[in-house]
């Protein structure tokens, strides 16, 4: 899909923007959270992979893409985000489908408003995750806060992280350039991320599809088996890709989501 086909839009929550990105068409409401330091634009082919039949509606969430950064990122905080806008949206009920963040903020909402989730997309999603107290996102704080005069000049400040971090320098709107994220939000959000969250894994009863990436996701094996097991409902797709499922394997990702939403 052609991403300047997208219309984006935006509501205002606590005094702050939240962007959104409504890929459109006739099809059921189809709510697509990305994961930190992505943004809702990342789905646009996969969007286009499953229009007509679904319209995918994708949030920057807070701190991300051109959403407003938050004082907090705690999880109270995101699921206020998403109410928020399916509010807006005037949508009693839809799909959401989630990617590693975004997948627990998905289940989480699905499961304190189960009557609004008429089924579950987790995509890398851990039941829990970071009991050891790690943060595998810590490296971000070595990326640069500031700002360039141009995108060239930004890019050079990212040195030997350019590679990975290049498609994430936008434009700001005092002109300057810099990443559509702040660093130490992603950190301090990575932090809220961990913990053991089976009650809310299990506490919607809606369809659910869990994908897991084979070769190199976060998800342990182990942990998605017990993950389908404790969750009636729930079918376990294996990828033969890393965590980033719905990118690195879009055909894939997209056949098996398609497939999973025709019983719903």
């Amino acid at each position: 899909m052609d991403t300047d086909t997208a219309e984006r839009s935006a509501l205002t929550v606590d005094g702050r923007t939240l962007s959104y990105v409504d890929f459109g068409g006739p099809g059921r409401p189809l709510l697509a959270l990305h994961g930190h330091m992505s943004e809702g634009l990342s789905y646009a082919e996969f969007a286009a992979r499953l229009a007509p039949e679904w319209r995918v509606l994708a949030p920057d969430q807070r701190g991300h893409g051109e959403s407003d950064r938050a004082a907090d990122y705690s999880w109270e905080g995101y699921l206020a985000d998403l109410k928020a806008l399916m509010d807006h949206l005037n949508l009693d009920r839809a799909a959401l489908l989630g990617h590693s963040l975004g997948a627990i903020n998905a289940y989480q909402f699905a499961a304190r408003h189960p009557e609004r989730v008429t089924a579950l997309i987790n995509a890398e999603g851990c039941a829990e995750l970071g009991l050891d107290g790690s943060n595998p996102l810590a490296f971000v704080l070595n990326l640069p806060e500031g700002s360039a005069s141009d995108r060239e000049a930004f890019v050079a400040q990212l040195g030997p992280f350019a590679a990975h971090f290049e498609s994430a320098v936008r434009e700001r709107s005092d002109g300057t350039w810099g990443l559509h994220f702040h660093p130490q939000d992603i950190h301090d959000s990575e932090d809220q991320v961990h913990g053991d969250h089976w009650a809310d894994w299990t506490g919607s009863t809606c369809p659910a599809l869990l994908v897991r990436g084979a070769k190199g996701g976060v998800l342990p094996v182990e942990q998605a088996a017990q993950m389908v097991t404790r969750r009636p409902g729930t079918h376990l797709v294996e990828l033969e890709t890393d965590h980033f499922v719905y990118v690195s394997d879009r055909a894939g990702f997209a056949a098996a989501v398609r497939d999973f939403l025709t019983t719903v």
